[in-house]
């Protein structure tokens, strides 16, 4: 089991530091773990409490499915209920949309993003109300831009933006779609499962929900408020994980307790 544990903190290390740095979990680390960890089920069955390699298997394949299905729920309702930001902006701001290769830089005021960033799904529009507005030899004067991923509609008209090299104008307001999480987050929970089982699945996500709102309302009062700011949610999942793989049972028996008490 020491084996399967320090494959698994070694995923776990790679993750978090890639989700800190670049806001993606690779799925070398997410669909390799779930691969390692149904296979460390398989050769070590204790992992997921029983003798049974076939039942170790099985109930590695289905806490990952669990882990899996939890967040994509969390996932798709998030989107229903928060999946569109209104941001109104103290003072018309000076934007500049402009390609860099296959992607653009997006700035706004002092803010600066990739336009990949913005847009998740296919379906996700981020909207402009300009005071004015220049595409390429193209002026606008108080307008809305709706912008897809690859497109943006203007008054009637609509421009490809790989045709594009610059945007630019005043904005006074913005809509931008938003994600609960990324994808990237529902198969490392998926992986956790597959490692440990469906009550580290529970408790990881708890304790790395619990952890993440921490730290986002000290941020909050602490530094100063960033429309276009993204805080990773795979740390907190991995700290869970790690909790769990050291104090489980402790916390197990003093939630039990704390229960039979009442």
């Amino acid at each position: 089991m020491a084996v399967a544990y320090w494959i698994f903190v070694s995923f776990l290390i790679v993750g978090t530091f890639v989700d800190f740095e670049h806001f993606i979990i690779p799925d070398r680390v997410t669909i390799g773990g779930i691969i390692a960890g149904i296979v460390a089920s398989l050769a070590t069955p204790g992992l997921m409490d029983t003798d049974s390699r076939v039942a170790a298997g099985i109930r590695s394949l289905l806490a990952a499915v669990l882990g899996y299905l939890i967040l994509l729920i969390v996932l798709e309702a998030g989107k229903v209920a928060f999946g569109k930001k209104r941001i109104r902006l103290d003072a018309p701001t000076p934007f500049t949309w402009k390609r860099q290769g296959d992607d653009a830089d997006f700035v706004v005021g002092s803010e600066q993003s990739l336009w990949s960033d913005h847009f998740a799904r296919e379906k996700d529009r981020l909207l402009l109300q300009c005071n004015e507005v220049k595409i390429d030899n193209h002026t606008y004067g108080n307008t809305t831009l709706d912008f897809h991923h690859d497109r943006v509609a203007v008054e009637g008209n609509e421009f490809v933006l790989d045709n594009l090299t610059e945007i630019s104008g005043v904005v006074h307001e913005l809509q931008i779609p938003r994600e609960a999480m990324g994808r990237g987050d529902l198969k490392f929970l998926a992986a956790i499962g597959a490692f440990l089982g469906w009550r580290a699945v529970l408790f990881s996500l708890f304790a790395g929900s619990l952890l993440g709102s921490i730290v986002g309302l000290i941020t909050l009062i602490v530094g100063k408020r960033i429309w276009s700011a993204k805080l990773p949610f795979g740390p907190y999942l991995a700290f869970g994980a790690l909790s769990w793989m050291f104090f489980g049972d402790a916390f197990l028996h003093w939630y039990l307790g704390l229960v039979s008490a009442q």
